[in-house]
């Protein structure tokens, strides 16, 4: 069995679905969770899901091989492009099944 790796997206709800579309288009047999509501504090804004910081952010990840994790990195390229804006970040680990 090839090397699998964690991939960790943490982004903005705003581009969830432009996220989750395009990961799915690139690699039709991704398979991934989806953690839809997370607060946090990012290097711009605090994302608390309240009247004083309203934004919230997700978290998906995927376990997945060296080829998979390459073109998860350029969907995520893609979308920061076109979402200049907007807190998405992406880490990968390498991920040990016992």
């Amino acid at each position: 069995m090839s090397e699998l790796y964690r991939a960790e997206i943490i982004s903005n709800q705003s581009v969830q679905e432009d996220i989750v579309e395009r990961l799915e288009k690139e690699l039709p047999s991704i398979q991934y969770t989806v953690i839809p509501e997370i607060h946090g504090r990012g290097v711009r804004t605090k994302k608390l899901g309240d009247t004083i910081w309203p934004e919230m952010n997700f978290v998906l990840f995927a376990y997945v091989e060296e080829e998979a994790a390459r073109k998860i990195k350029e969907v995520i390229e893609a979308v920061k492009q076109r979402f200049p804006n907007e807190g998405i970040s992406l880490f990968f680990t390498k991920a040990v099944e016992l």
